[in-house]
């Protein structure tokens, strides 16, 4: 029996602020040309879903009892015919366009989602948010898998073996948030899978929403690399979580500018002399990324997908096609 299973609150997750989408939009289109100092574009990328590839882009397909474990991740032809229709896309690309299947995971279930399931979302809101402990379970800060989230990771483990032995690419690039959960949930998933290299690469770019819940709080920079020694940490990333704020909550409309940042590593990593690398195109045409609900909502907003619930343990597979502009 799968442990992959959608609840109301991931289905309020993927399908409530409404008006905080358009927020965004509005937001968006508004400084989307805006240049920095040097006169280079502040968002020099745009993106589009394309379509065909994944069920979850077809908005025939019911979110709410997809799940991608049970269903082949999705995938509307073999992994031959997807893998060679990216190659064929990128080949024939413009020198300013890039495709990319990028694999979106969500942590399996943390002790913050049992809070929440505990005592509902009113209360969570109300009272627990900032609380570390109801003197039963610890669920903040940074708190770690529980063991429905350790199995649900591990579920996601025999998923992609049995999807690699019918030709699914492995990822070239991992990037996982510095959450625990999220560490954890990368480390089950691909364990006997992934070679030591590449290594994960820690971003902040997709922490869960900011503040006020004492969950989304970060571990030390010595804690995380004490815990995941095999994780990339960048060089100036700060000791202590400096974007943490206990009397704010980061809005959908400010996380989907942030996760943006992150589109725009992954692109921007295959340009050289502001013309995408047609080798690095190609190398790097597969990526995974782990991380929470609210930073996958936050993606599919600033692509453009279609809303989709994605449970704990939950996985959503996009492609990209990433134009850079002048």
């Amino acid at each position: 029996m799968s442990l992959l299973i959608p609840t109301e609150n991931d289905y309020d997750d993927a399908h409530g602020d409404l008006a905080e989408e358009q927020v965004y939009r509005e937001k968006y289109a508004a400084i989307k040309d805006s240049r920095d100092g040097n006169g280079r574009l502040n968002f020099p990328w745009t993106y589009e879903v394309v379509p065909g590839f994944f069920r979850q882009s077809d908005d025939a397909t019911d979110d709410r009892t997809f799940n991608h474990g049970l269903e082949h991740f999705g995938r509307a032809k073999p992994w031959a015919q997807i893998k060679e229709e990216l190659f064929q896309l990128n080949k024939a690309a413009g020198p300013n366009e890039s495709y990319k299947l990028v694999f979106f995971a969500r942590h399996g279930q943390g002790y913050h989602n049992v809070c929440v399931l505990k005592y509902g979302v009113e209360e969570w809101d109300r009272k627990w948010h900032s609380m570390e402990t109801d003197g039963e379970i610890v669920f903040g800060p940074d708190p770690e898998l529980t063991e429905l989230g350790i199995n649900q990771a591990k579920e996601n483990n025999a998923a992609w073996k049995q999807e690699i032995a019918e030709g699914c690419p492995l990822p070239s690039k991992f990037y996982v948030s510095p959450m625990q959960r999220s560490s954890q949930t990368l480390v089950y998933t691909w364990a006997g899978i992934k070679p030591k290299e590449p290594r994960p690469l820690v971003r902040e770019t997709i922490r869960e929403r900011l503040g006020r819940n004492l969950c989304d709080k970060r571990s030390t920079r010595t804690v995380i690399a004490q815990r995941f020694p095999d994780f990339v940490i960048p060089e100036d990333y700060p000791e202590e979580d400096q974007l943490y704020k206990d009397d704010y909550r980061e809005k959908l409309h400010e996380q989907s500018f942030r996760v943006m940042d992150l589109l725009k590593e992954v692109f921007e990593d295959d340009v050289k002399d502001t013309v995408v690398d047609r080798v690095l195109a190609h190398e790097n045409t597969f990526v995974s990324t782990t991380s929470h609900a609210g930073v996958i909502r936050a993606f599919i907003l600033a692509l453009g997908h279609r809303q989709f619930t994605i449970c704990t343990g939950g996985m959503i597979p996009i492609v990209i096609k990433g134009t850079r502009r002048e």
